[in-house]
C-alpha cells in the first residue's frame, strides 16, 4: 500500500530547502537524552542518524560514565555529560532547561536504561520539553518509563512513540487495550487512550496512528492548537526494508523521526516555508518520513552486507535512501553546485 501522495507532499513542504538561504541551526537542532555506563551505542546511533538525514546540530545529553565513549565515536556530536548519579534532578534543572530551550526536538530513550537516576532525569526532561512546547520522540526504555507514569505524556500531542513488538504489547496492556481488538487497529486505540499522542508501531509494516478525540481548552493550550480540533488518521508504511533486523535500527528511526520533527518546528516558526502545514500534522508526518527513510536505508544496507549487516552499515545509506524517496533537488538530497566563473 503506497503512502498517500498528499502525505508525501506535506512532508516535502516541511523539508528545509537547500538553496543557501538558511543559516546554521535552521535545519534542525536535535537533542538525544540517554547514555549511561552500559549504553553508549544507542545514543550515538540516534544522534548521528539525525545529522546524516540533514540536521544541522546534534546534542547528546548523557551520564559522565558514557560521555567519553560517545565523544570518541564522532567529533560531530555535541556531548553534555550533565546527568550525574550523585546529583538530584533539581540541581540540574536550570542547566537542562537552558539547554533544551536551544533545541527543536528532544529524543528520549536510546541508551537510557532503567537506573533510577536516569529515569528521574528523563522525567524531568520530558516535563521541561512540554513546558517549552518542544516536539518529543520516546523510544526504548522511555516507553517503559511512561508505562509506569502515563500522565507524563498523556494528552501531549507533540510527541511520537516508537514501540517495537514487545514494547507495543506492554504499552497496550498499560492503557488496558482489549486484546480481542484486531492487531492492525490497536495502535489507533493506544493513541486515543494516550490522549492523541502519535504512535509508530514498528513491525513487518509500520503502522502510524494519531487519534485525538475533540480538543478541550486545556489540551489546545498545551499543544498550541485550536480548541475543538480533532484528528483520526492511520498510515501504513510497507516499503521494503532489510531482511535482517539488527539491534540499533530503532535508534536510527528515532534520529530520523526526530529530525523531521525538528524541521517541522523550524517550519512552524517561519524559518522557511509558507506555513501551509498545521503544527498538529507534524508528528504524524515525521513518523511517516522517518519510517520510509529508515526502512529504505535498511534495505540498501542489507543488499550490500546481507546476513552480516550491522547498524553502522545502515547509517551511510540514509542519504541515498532520502534521495531515492525525495529526489535530488533543493527539497531532496540537494542539487549539485555549479561552478562559477572567477
Amino acid at each position: 500500500m503506497p503512502v498517500p501522495k498528499h502525505i508525501l507532499s506535506q512532508i516535502k513542504a516541511i523539508i528545509p530547502p537547500l538553496n543557501g538561504t538558511l543559516h546554521k541551526g535552521q535545519s534542525g537542532r536535535v537533542g538525544v537524552l540517554g547514555g549511561a555506563l552500559d549504553y553508549t551505542g544507542a545514543p550515538f546511533f540516534a544522534s548521528i542518524s539525525a545529522l546524516r538525514i540533514g540536521a544541522d546540530l546534534s546534542h547528546v545529553i548523557c551520564s559522565p560514565t558514557a560521555a567519553g565513549a560517545i565523544k570518541s565515536y564522532s567529533p560531530d556530536l555535541i556531548v553534555h555529560p550533565i546527568l550525574r548519579e550523585d546529583q538530584a534532578p533539581d540541581q540540574v534543572k536550570q542547566t537542562l532547561g537552558s539547554l533544551l530551550s536551544r533545541l527543536h526536538v528532544l529524543i528520549v530513550g536510546p541508551g537510557l536504561g532503567r537506573e533510577d537516576y536516569m529515569i528521574n532525569y528523563a522525567k524531568l526532561a520530558v516535563r521541561i520539553a512540554k513546558e517549552q512546547g518542544m516536539y518529543v520522540v520516546l523510544d526504548a526504555d522511555a516507553l517503559w518509563m511512561i508505562g509506569q507514569d502515563l500522565a507524563l505524556i498523556r494528552g501531549y500531542r507533540r510527541a511520537v512513540l516508537t514501540p517495537n513488538v514487545m514494547e507495543f504489547k506492554r504499552l497496550s496492556e498499560n492503557v488496558n487495550i482489549d486484546p480481542k481488538i484486531p492487531a492492525e487497529e490497536r495502535a489507533m486505540h493506544v493513541s486515543r487512550a494516550l490522549g492523541g499522542v502519535t504512535v509508530l508501531e514498528k513491525g513487518a509494516s509500520d503502522i502510524i496512528c494519531t487519534n485525538t478525540g475533540e480538543t478541550n481548552t486545556e489540551l489546545a493550550e498545551l499543544n498550541k492548537i485550536s480548541e475543538g480540533e480533532s484528528t483520526e488518521e492511520r498510515v501504513v508504511v510497507d516499503v521494503p526494508g532489510g531482511l535482517k533486523r539488527c539491534g540499533g535500527q530503532g535508534d536510527i528511526l528515532s534520529g530520523t523521526v526526530g529530525t523531521v520533527m525538528a524541521w517541522g518546528k523550524c517550519f512552524e516558526s517561519g524559518a522557511f516555508g509558507d506555513g501551509s502545514v498545521p503544527p498538529s500534522r507534524i508528528p504524524l508526518l515525521a513518523a511517516v518520513a522517518g519510517s520510509i527513510v529508515t526502512r529504505t536505508a535498511s534495505r540498501r544496507a542489507f543488499g550490500k552486507h546481507g546476513r552480516g549487516v550491522v547498524t553502522q552499515d545502515i547509517i551511510p545509506e540514509i542519504g541515498g535512501a532520502f534521495a531515492e524517496i525525495f529526489g535530488e533537488g533543493e527539497k531532496g538530497w540537494g542539487a549539485p553546485i555549479t561552478e562559477g566563473k572567477l
